[in-house]
């Protein structure tokens, strides 16, 4: 193309020019001779330019070869019209200067020599583009056939490994891969263990497998992992586990006292925190999931218009319901999220007894309740236990425990707990919760026109520090349990493996765990107080439940007890006898009434004067006694 161009310029400017100086310019024999000098040395750079594009050309496919092909035929025809013999008398007849025409022959060559270069830059990419698609075609058949190769290595159905494995890996250090994919194919063999499992092996085995690999993946000791896999099924657990690895979201409840959520939610949004309300069973739940600012310092925190708490921690408030003009005692207050929320429900009216055992803790407690803005909370540090004796009993409308526990449900927040705890600590966690439960039981008035409530709530998910304490209260005092007022969570344990048998009543108890409501592990408990009386419920009752449990046989009938079972049980049918007999024989069985006869009264000093008497006839009777003993003594 370019030298085709550059032919019809070559024609147009020798039309421009009159045919008269073709003479003048015939007459310069020196100059033709230099021009045919330049026009051999032009034939020679020609030549070398050819060769390095027929070169180049070799090397490209088919196709493009056909048409470099027909490119340098045209070139070399162009280029011999121009340098051909007739050449000289077509640049005569044009009247110009030769230098003109060997500067527009200079020109056509770079123009040739770039084309030639940039086919050759584009050979050059297509060549490099073809070595890296079969570079890569090569890795993905390598890639392939490794797989393959490993999947034939494998086998098909999946082996517990040997004692000498184990002796193996135990020398070496954890290769977490491969207890992953362990503790995976563990988990899918016992969800189907009867099609899944290899021969020989008890589903005891897998288990005790699956209780090491977690162990030493995730960094649990041997206690807490045995006590999870006993709570839950394994596809269960390996959620619960992994819900523990990640935080929960970031929440704040908004203080009522001094502004709505909607006002809150749109300041915060101009501030550039992204949230939504937390949910359908929280009117002042926000959940935040990311900010431009720190949550925990802008001018609205600072104000007091929200408090950063977890959604969990809600719960127990909720359950408690304080009405206004209450009496309530929080046992457990700092750091006050629960106290402040207590005094938003209840309008700063009434009285709350803020309770914190740990006198480093008040700090906290008290700054957050200036900053919220509460004015009807008295903050004291006493023993959770000794409440009773410093308020009074059966002073209190309503009272709140969030008792301390073991922190099992919260690992998310504090990873020591993985391997810190162990049975003993939940057993003195629970010992210290009955006896708290029971204190907190002693202050509330059963004959509260309002309240009466007792809440009882952990961050534990352990059964000893739960559904354990709650029946060890439903039999110590005249309490019962009654719904949480919570629609969602799931209910409390009634019996547990063969292990625990509980009272009924505590399917109306609360669990939540992070895996499933997205929150805290946390445990809630609503109990009513019946009586003011610390009597434990009365022998009727129990009977009434024996009679439930366990139908009257014929021995029982007859009045034969088993040696056994001793002198309780006699007692107990007895009891459920005599409350199964109907009505009307009971009236036919009543002794007719008697009249009591006339008691006779005596006189007060008649009486202290024959007291006085009987006195000194033992006074004489031991100084004769004493007398003969001398005198037996003496003769001797």
């Amino acid at each position: 193309m370019g030298a085709v161009s550059l032919g019809k310029k070559r024609g147009k400017a020798s039309e421009k020019h009159p045919p008269g100086k073709k003479q003048k310019r015939d007459s310069f024999p020196a100059k033709s001779s230099r021009k045919e000098g330049i026009v051999s040395n032009l034939d020679g750079q020609n030549a070398k330019k050819k060769q390095k594009k027929v070169s180049s050309s070799s090397k490209r496919s088919k196709k493009d070869d056909i048409l470099s092909d027909s490119d340098v035929s045209d070139g070399e025809t162009e280029e011999q019209e121009d340098v051909g013999p007739d050449s000289g008398s077509d640049m005569s007849s044009d009247g110009d200067d030769p230098f003109k025409d060997h500067f527009l022959q200079g020109s056509d060559e770079e123009e040739k020599g770039s084309d030639l270069d940039s086919d050759s830059d584009v050979s050059d990419i297509e060549e490099k583009s073809r070595a890296i698609d079969k570079e890569k075609a090569r890795e993905e058949e390598d890639a392939e056939a490794e797989l393959q190769l490993n999947i034939k290595e494998e086998a098909d159905e999946f082996r517990l490994p040997t004692e000498e494995e184990l002796e193996e890996e135990a020398r070496q250090p954890p290769d977490l891969p491969s207890l992953q994919r362990r503790i995976k194919e563990i988990v899918r063999v016992l969800s189907n263990f009867k099609s899944l499992r290899q021969e020989g092996e008890t589903r005891k085995d897998y288990i005790e497998q699956l209780k090491l690999d977690l162990g030493t993946y995730y960094g649990y000791n041997d206690f807490l992992i045995e006590v999870l896999v006993e709570m839950f099924p394994v596809v269960e657990l390996m959620e619960l586990i992994e819900a523990f690895e990640k935080p929960r979201p970031i929440c704040l409840r908004t203080n009522t006292l001094k502004t709505r959520r909607r006002d809150l939610a749109g300041i915060l949004l101009n501030r550039g925190v992204n949230l939504d309300p937390l949910s359908k069973w929280s009117k002042v739940g926000l959940v935040v999931y990311d900010s431009q600012v720190p949550i925990g310092a802008t001018p609205e925190y600072m104000a007091g218009y929200y408090m950063l708490q977890s959604a969990s921690s809600f719960l127990p408030v909720m359950a408690l319901a304080p009405q206004e003009k209450e009496r309530v005692v929080d046992m457990a207050a700092a750091p006050g999220g629960k106290t402040t929320y207590i005094a938003a429900l209840m309008k700063n009216s009434g009285i709350i007894y803020a309770n914190e055992m740990k006198e480093p803790r008040l700090k906290s407690l008290t700054a957050n309740l200036n900053r919220m803005g509460v004015t009807n909370a008295i903050v004291c540090n006493y023993d959770g236990r000794e409440l009773p004796k410093v308020l009074g009993r059966n002073t209190a409308d309503r009272v709140l425990l969030d008792a301390p526990c073991s922190g099992t449900g919260v690992i998310s927040k504090d990873e020591s707990v993985k391997t810190s705890k162990d049975l003993t600590d939940i057993r003195n966690s629970s010992n210290l919760q009955k006896e708290l439960l029971l204190a907190a039981i002693d202050m509330v008035d059963a004959n509260s026109k309002s309240g009466g409530y007792i809440v009882y709530s952990t961050c534990s998910i352990m059964i000893h520090e739960n559904e354990a304490v709650i029946d060890y209260a439903l039999k110590k005092r005249n309490v019962k349990l009654v719904p949480c007022g919570l629609d969602f969570g799931r209910p409390g344990f009634v019996r547990f493996r063969g292990q625990y048998r509980f009272h009924p009543s505590l399917e109306k108890t609360r669990r939540f765990y992070p895996h499933v409501h997205n929150m805290d592990g946390f445990f809630v408990a609503k109990l009513k107080k019946m009586s003011n009386s610390m009597a434990a419920p009365t022998v009727t009752e129990t009977s009434e439940v024996v009679e439930q449990t366990s139908e009257p046989t014929a021995s029982d009938d007859e009045g034969d007890v088993p040696q056994h079972l001793g002198k309780e049980h006699t007692v107990k049918k007895n009891v459920s006898l005599k409350n199964n007999v109907p009505k009307d024989e009971k009236e036919n069985n009543r002794k007719p009434t008697r009249k009591r006869k006339d008691r006779k009264r005596f006189n007060r000093e008649e009486v202290m004067k024959s007291r006085e008497e009987k006195r000194e006839t033992l006074r004489e009777a031991y100084r004769a006694q004493k007398a003969g003993r001398k005198k037996g003594e003496s003769v001797e």
